[in-house]
């Protein structure tokens, strides 16, 4: 019950009375950590920026990077510029992790940077990428933007229907060529590409141990253990009661194989061309009957 009704609130509080909330939150736990946690080692960088596309488990990538171990061992607190109305110039203070920055890469090369800054880009699977946003933006996304118009599209469709709807509008939108103005971008050793598959699954310790590295976070192994421990999709799915009304849901990378049929694969690769070649997740079309570990959304 107390679920659902903080989910009704969700849904039909209005926009601005969000925004200010979660500024009022990120404020607290910043100044509670910089408060009670020591400090003992800081990252070279003035900023570090967590760029992506929705459905690449932004919240998570938003708990871990919030969590007291990575103050502790990098002195950078999370910033959301969506909280702030996108009023600082240089998109977020110095000191600072820049979270769910959805900039294509072009965008992001024109955004003020210091000289001392690291960024890293996640990208998964578009396929899952489109199945995710289905079952979101049809059942469970905070209103915001036009969520509600391509709720409304979605729920007066079938799933097949609303599928195939959705590529169109996730195209016009831009959601496919961002990804591909990221993976098709000069290599640099400020950008770090990551697999949504690879910080998610059997990789996970690896992935997230190079990725604090790039960002001039070293945590000792133990620490990292607790850290991705803490943060388990398994835990956050308990937490958030997977499948009822949160915006996790229980699923699979390649959960895409439960959803497409040749119609639905068609449409896609018209629309996205080669980007599955270029991302690497080619595969033949009899293995859509397979299915890989779990993650989320």
């Amino acid at each position: 019950m107390l679920n659902r009704t903080v989910m009704f609130a969700k849904q039909h509080t209005p926009d601005s009375v969000r925004v200010l909330a979660r500024r009022a939150l990120l404020e607290a736990h910043n100044a509670k950590l910089r408060m009670t946690v020591p400090v003992e080692d800081r990252s070279p960088f003035v900023n570090v920026y967590h760029c992506a596309v929705r459905k690449t488990a932004s919240q998570w990538v938003k708990s871990v990077f919030s969590d007291p171990i990575v103050y502790r061992r990098s002195g950078l607190v999370t910033y959301d510029p969506r909280y702030y109305g996108w009023k600082d110039p240089r998109v977020c203070p110095p000191q600072r992790i820049g979270l769910s920055l959805y900039f294509p890469y072009k965008r992001y090369l024109k955004m003020p940077k210091p000289a001392e800054h690291r960024t890293f880009f996640i990208y998964r699977d578009p396929r899952d990428l489109l199945v995710s946003s289905y079952f979101s933006t049809r059942d469970s996304h905070t209103p915001m933007g036009d969520v509600l118009e391509v709720r409304s599209a979605l729920r007066e469709r079938s799933p097949k229907d609303g599928m195939l709807y959705l590529i169109e509008h996730l195209t016009r939108k831009g959601m496919f060529n961002a990804v591909r103005s990221w993976v098709e971008a000069p290599p640099s050793e400020t950008i770090r590409l990551v697999r949504y598959e690879d910080l998610t699954g059997e990789r996970q310790f690896a992935e997230m141990d190079a990725l604090m590295r790039h960002c001039g976070i070293a945590i000792p192994s133990e620490e990292l253990t607790t850290l991705l421990d803490k943060y388990s999709f398994s835990r956050m799915n308990e937490r958030k009661k997977a499948g009822e009304i949160s915006h996790y849901r229980k699923g699979k990378s390649g959960d895409w194989r439960n959803h497409f049929d040749d119609d639905i694969e068609q449409a896609f690769r018209n629309a996205t061309g080669n980007l599955l070649d270029i991302l690497g997740y080619s595969e033949p079309a009899a293995a859509r009957t397979r299915s890989t570990g779990s993650s989320t959304r």
